[in-house]
């Protein structure tokens, strides 16, 4: 740049400072553009010489041009110089140091100096530092075109070309260009598929980069789906559809078609319509005071139904009965005998009720404990005698099961003897049976999977489930019932006591579906929010509903969701069997949804899944991020996998199995992000690595994963990669973070910083705690209570009482009172209860405290237990 200007007097003795030269124009910084020579000039008043000196030596008279005239305003001489500087008297001081040149003029006074003026030859290289390279992104990614331009003198100024029209940022508030001159295009836009050309230019050229060609693709989305079309046929069985299209957005520009199908069938029954037709007339009446009679007849032979015809004609007939010579008669004696027949017949019919309640009251009391129950077990179980006898020896029963020939009478339920409701014992109140205590452990080895699955696969329905035991658990259960569990996912089903009938023995699996291998479809806003779990065989019969539990992902607020229970019919289809927050419209089906599991009540086995529709963009599912990297690093290149999986157990236990399988290791813990159905893509960066150590392999400066992809949950193990290079084998430490958010939303990262030669962090802590034991387990080792006190529990609590000490309390204190009509519409409320505790703690359940919510509820006005009978 210009120096700044430097005035240098040297006065003569006793001189005025004020006819000191002072320069008018000094020289100025130039460029020698080619060969063409530059010229400096300077002027001063008052001045009676003025000579160039450049370089620290005078320029020669004779080079000088020189001019004389006079400042009109004072009078004062003014003198003017200039000189011609060529391309050869600068290149041969070049690369020594700059040339300068610099005024000095002279008066009686004195002299003074002007400032530098430096010569420069101006240059512009031919070949970029750097160039933009061709890129194909999605829409609303954003864009980073580098350009460096060549060297030159002086430096060139650069600006862009988009199809050859030069790029205003003034104009265009979504590009911008840095310091550096990169482009940057905030959100790509299908407008900006273009080719961009980065120019250089100063005084000497101007340069053009390669055009580097930029796509921007639009991935395809589902829209909405159609309408379903009316039934095929007007009255019986057909079908129906809906359609929907990939427009929403349609792909552009290579972008990837939806996935999914596009059309959806589903069977519908039209009901026929039924036309009505009359039936047989009635007898005619007797003939009536006005010397008529009558009859009747009704449209029901058969009624009109789904829009058919009502009948045509009269419903009724009369005419004159005595040939219209009517004669009044009286007929009271008739009518008398009449109303005596009604009466007898009334009489008959109250006479065979008094006599029926009389029989059934009987044997209501012949019924007691001593009764004998003909049950009788297959299949390797035997019959089972126990027989109480008094309440207050309960806890000293000890009813041997494994015996072989046995005979069973009485209940396992005892009546109530004394007046009191329920006596506590000495003991804890639900403390285990002793050693005396026996279970009815599944029998069969291990290697009797194969058979059991060889089994189920003569059956029609084994054609839809896995091949293989890994993620299957089965067992033979009868009345006692029983427990399934796949390990290390979440996922178990509870078969209570007494839910197959008794002299029955059912073969009963349950197996978690991996999602490739079952389609479930989904519209809309609709995503999956759990695994896929079948269990069976379907068409068992149950007497009590059995408790299927499994994880789930979604934050649930009534507001922000609608989630159903969905069930797939024996056709194949998919169908909503409850909808949860809503009254149930069936019995057959309920659901208690907590925060990290749901328990599904059914009578009817089969294949569920929960599945739910976002009602608002505030809608978040949990998302868990879990990191891994390969243990060992053969090479200079290392990757780090980052997996963004839906938050259940089952999802986490097939990335660990698969991760294993490479040879990768997990680093740090898993984190939880709420992933929010906003429409916003899902962002992964890595910031903070060490740039002496390591670099990115990346092109660009984070990565994707788009909305659909993840919202759906139908794609399990999303991830991204992240592909480093170390710079020296030597390097075994890495240190980075790894950002993680959704656009326009709350974001996590992940601090990593671990040795690649010795970390090994895997998943073994992984494992729930309680989920490492056998996958079936029946009869009473499958449950916490002892069961001859949970007949008790139940037997004194589903009584009501008015002073509350029953059921209803107990809800209340095992905070499950939101559940009371599920619980009521049941024959044992009492049981439900018992049996959802079982399944949300087995089997590291507290008794201690579920004995002393049981204690509490006698508590009522005081007394622990000791309202009698009579007072409840």
């Amino acid at each position: 740049g210009a120096q700044q200007s430097a005035t240098v007097a040297n006065p003569v003795s006793g001189a005025s400072p004020d006819l000191l030269p002072r320069f008018l124009l000094e020289p100025e910084d130039v460029y020698i553009v080619k060969n063409k020579p530059v010229s400096l000039a300077c002027r001063a008043t008052p001045a009676t010489q003025i000579y160039f000196k450049c370089n620290g030596e005078w320029v020669h008279q004779g080079d000088h041009v020189t001019q004389h005239s006079t400042d009109r305003s004072t009078g004062l001489p003014v003198m003017e110089v200039r000189i011609d500087i060529s391309r050869q008297q600068v290149e041969k001081i070049f690369g020594l140091e700059e040339y300068w040149c610099q005024c000095v003029a002279w008066s009686s006074s004195g002299t003074t100096k002007s400032q530098k003026a430096f010569v420069r030859i101006a240059y512009l290289r031919k070949n970029f530092e750097q160039e933009p390279t061709a890129r194909e992104v999605s829409i609303e990614q954003g864009i980073v075109l580098p350009c460096r331009p060549p060297e030159g003198i002086p430096p060139a100024e650069v600006e862009w070309l988009r199809n050859e029209e030069l790029v205003d940022p003034a104009l265009d508030a979504n590009v911008y260009v840095t310091p550096e001159h990169s482009l940057v295009v905030r959100q790509a836009r299908l407008a900006d598929t273009a080719n961009y050309t980065c120019v250089a230019k100063n005084i000497v050229a101007r340069r053009r980069s390669a055009s580097a060609a930029i796509t921007v693709y639009v991935n395809g989305g589902w829209s909405t789906w159609t309408q379903w079309s009316a039934c095929s046929t007007s009255c019986g069985r057909g079908w129906q559809k809906r359609s929907r299209t990939c427009t929403n957005p349609a792909p552009l520009n290579g972008g990837a078609f939806c996935e999914g199908q596009n059309v959806q069938k589903s069977a519908c029954t039209t009901l026929c319509p039924v036309d009505g037709a009359w039936s047989e007339w009635s007898k005619w009446s007797v003939c009536g005071a006005e010397c008529t009679h009558w009859r009747s007849r009704e449209c029901s032979e058969p009624a009109p139904r789904n829009g058919g015809h009502e009948c045509h004609g009269p419903e009724l007939d009369t005419r004159n009965c005595t040939s219209e010579l009517c004669s009044h008669t009286a007929s009271g004696a008739e009518d008398v005998a009449l109303y005596v027949g009604l009466i007898a017949v009334a009489v008959c019919l109250v006479l065979l009720l008094l006599v029926g309640v009389l029989v059934y009251c009987r044997k209501k009391e012949g019924l007691d404990a001593d009764v004998a129950d003909s049950s009788i077990l297959t299949a390797g179980f035997q019959p089972v005698s126990i027989k109480p006898s008094k309440a207050d020896n309960l806890l000293t029963i000890q009813p041997d099961l494994s015996s072989t020939t046995m005979t069973y009478q009485g209940s396992l339920c005892p009546r109530q003897d004394g007046p009191a409701k329920l006596q506590l014992p000495n003991g804890h109140l639900l403390s285990p049976l002793g050693a005396g205590r026996h279970t009815l452990h599944h029998s069969s080895p291990a290697a009797e999977g194969a058979d059991f699955v060889a089994r189920l696969s003569t059956q029609s329905y084994f054609r839809s489930l896995p091949r293989g035991t890994t993620n299957m658990a089965y067992g033979t259960f009868n009345f006692l019932g029983g427990r399934l569990m796949i390990p290390n996912t979440g996922i178990s089903l509870l078969i209570p006591p007494d839910a197959i009938p008794r002299g029955k023995i059912y073969e009963v699996y349950l197996t978690l579906h991996k999602q490739e291998e079952v389609r479930l479809p989904l519209a809309g806003c609709q995503t999956l929010l759990s695994p896929i779990v079948s269990c069976g065989p379907p068409g068992v019969l149950l007497t009590r509903p059995a408790i299927l539990a499994m994880g789930h992902c979604v934050e649930a607020s009534a507001e922000n969701w609608s989630i159903r229970l969905k069930k797939q019919s024996c056709e194949g289809t998919w169908e909503d069997v409850l909808q949860l927050g809503v009254e149930p419209c069936s019995e057959l089906y309920y659901c208690q949804l907590e925060a990290q599991a749901c328990y599904i009540f059914t009578e009817q086995l089969g294949r569920f899944a929960l599945v739910g529709e976002s009602l608002s963009m505030a809608a978040s599912k949990r998302l868990k991020l879990v990191l891994f990297a390969p243990a060992a690093c053969p090479s200079l290149e290392y990757n780090i996998r980052v997996y963004c999986l839906s938050d259940t157990q089952d999802v986490l236990k097939e990335v660990i199995q698969l991760e294993k399988q490479m040879g990768g290791q997990l680093i740090g813990a898993p984190r939880v992000l709420h992933f929010k159905d906003s429409y916003h893509n899902l962002r992964l960066s890595i910031h903070d690595m060490p740039s002496s150590l390591w670099k990115s392999k990346l092109l660009a400066s984070y990565q994707e994963i788009p909305f659909y992809h993840i919202w759906s949950g139908l794609q399990p193990y999303l991830h991204c990669t992240f592909t480093l290079e170390r710079l020296s084998p030597s390097t075994c430490e890495l240190a980075c973070k790894i950002w993680i958010w959704q656009v326009e939303g709350d974001g996590q990262s992940f601090t990593i910083n671990f040795n690649i030669a010795k970390d090994t962090r895997f998943s073994d802590w992984l494992v729930p705690d309680g989920e490492v034991g056998s996958p079936a387990l029946v009869g009473p080792s499958a449950f916490k209570i002892p069961f001859l006190i949970r007949q008790k529990i139940i037997s004194s609590l589903d009584t009501p009482c008015a002073r509350g000490a029953d059921w209803r309390t107990l809800a209340q204190k095992l905070n499950l009172d939101s559940h009371l009509g599920f619980f009521a519409s049941k024959p044992s409320p009492t049981a439900m209860i018992l049996n959802l505790w079982e399944a949300r703690h087995f089997p590291n359940g507290n008794l201690s405290q579920l004995a002393a919510a049981v204690a509490e509820v006698g508590k009522q006005d005081g007394g622990l237990f000791s309202v009698s009978e009579a007072e409840c």
